[in-house]
């Protein structure tokens, strides 16, 4: 296993994390959401275990996950004498708080539920503008430097949900020891992105990638022509490995979050961060994921960037995210995942409430026909035959 520096505070940690988000229920499911359906505990530790014998030293978990029960699985996992090698990263569920004592709340049962009494990586949950700034007038900063004097965390970060200047901002606003951030090859534009990674670096701040594998569609949803081109020149790659390479190639990218919850991605991960050693591509490989991302762009349906300046739609319409969906839809092999989060959308959100306005395009610096292109996408998921 290879390993490196998160944070200067602490020992280097595994480049590979484990994300503790996923793991399948007893009946066979895999229900990020539910609080009752029990965990297969017994399959999470023959998991964890395997993994820690093979060096991975990094257990990402949070408040929420698995519908709250994430926590005490992982809690259950080491012994006194392994959790001094081992790394518990957890994170204070920041849209929750709505009073300065709710921080102390959070963690403290966090505490229990881990069983220890402190935590290696603590990071502010998901943050957005909002969210920030709800913490911000909570005074999230004097909590931070207080639960590290009283030794209950040892390393402060933050996980990140919104676009670059809000990243930017929070990055600057605070001595943070290391943040997380959505990094993979598909989304170098995304959220924070390259350029969030590229500000973290500069600044010396630690960064973990999540969505290394953008949920899995790095891994099994790739393109036919893109699978097959990865396939020729590396056989013995699987698409998941030249996911993680290229994330890993990143030198600043200290590890990356595996939602792992099945032997053979542990012991695939597991062996394939054995082998990495810097540079872990060569510009041709480079040059193939470059070539797999032209691929995925021919595949868009619209150019939209995400900028919001369209927003807000009088009709409530959520143009960026019925836009984002609808790209990947098409993008990926299956777009069974694009549907179902399209039908979560409350009504008003939909493209079927557009009511041809107009208002949205007179602000759209790409100039989109966005009125035009919301029956087309109303047309692709809400007709009979999609639903």
């Amino acid at each position: 296993m290879q390993y490196r520096q998160l944070s200067k505070k602490m020992p280097p940690v595994s480049i590979l994390g484990f994300g503790c988000m996923r793991f399948y229920r007893v009946d066979g499911s895999l229900d990020l959401m539910s609080s009752t359906t029990p965990v297969d505990e017994k399959l999470v530790n023959r998991l964890i275990h395997y993994a820690m014998e093979q060096g991975v030293n990094y257990y990402d978990t949070a408040y929420p996950y698995l519908g709250g029960m994430s926590e005490g699985i992982l809690g259950k996992q080491f012994s006194p004498s392994q959790r001094q090698n081992i790394f518990i990263a957890t994170k204070l569920p920041a849209w929750k708080v709505e009073k300065t004592e709710d921080m102390d709340g959070f963690l403290n049962e966090q505490l229990h539920r881990l069983q220890t009494d402190y935590i290696d990586y603590y990071l502010v949950h998901s943050l957005t503008q909002k969210t920030w700034n709800q913490v911000l007038q909570l005074g999230i900063f004097d909590f931070l430097d207080r639960i590290q004097k009283e030794g209950k965390v040892r390393s402060v970060g933050f996980s990140f949900h919104d676009q670059y200047p809000v990243f930017k901002n929070i990055l600057h606003s605070y001595s943070w020891d290391f943040c997380q951030i959505q990094f993979n090859y598909h989304d170098t534009e995304y959220q924070a992105g390259l350029q969030g990674y590229k500000d973290a670096v500069e600044k010396d701040i630690g960064v973990i990638s999540m969505e290394p594998l953008l949920g899995g569609k790095l891994a099994t949803q790739l393109p036919p022509e893109a699978d097959q081109y990865l396939r020729s020149m590396h056989p013995d790659w699987t698409p998941a490995q030249w996911a993680l390479r290229w994330v890993w190639n990143h030198e600043g990218i200290s590890t990356l979050l595996s939602g792992m919850n099945q032997m053979e991605q542990v012991e695939e991960n597991c062996r394939t961060a054995s082998q990495m050693s810097l540079p872990t591509l060569t510009k041709k490989e480079i040059e193939a994921i470059a070539d797999v991302k032209e691929i995925f762009e021919s595949r868009t349906k619209v150019r939209c960037t995400s900028c919001s300046y369209c927003m807000p739609c009088p009709q409530g319409v959520k143009i960026p995210t019925v836009f984002s969906l609808w790209n990947e839809a098409f993008r990926f092999s299956d777009s069974t995942s694009a549907k179902t989060q399209y039908q979560r959308l409350p009504q008003e959100g939909k493209a079927s409430s557009c009511i041809q306005c107009h208002e949205c395009e007179t602000k759209c610096p790409q100039q989109l026909p966005i009125a035009k292109l919301m029956k087309d996408v109303e047309e692709y998921f809400e007709n009979d035959q999609n639903k």
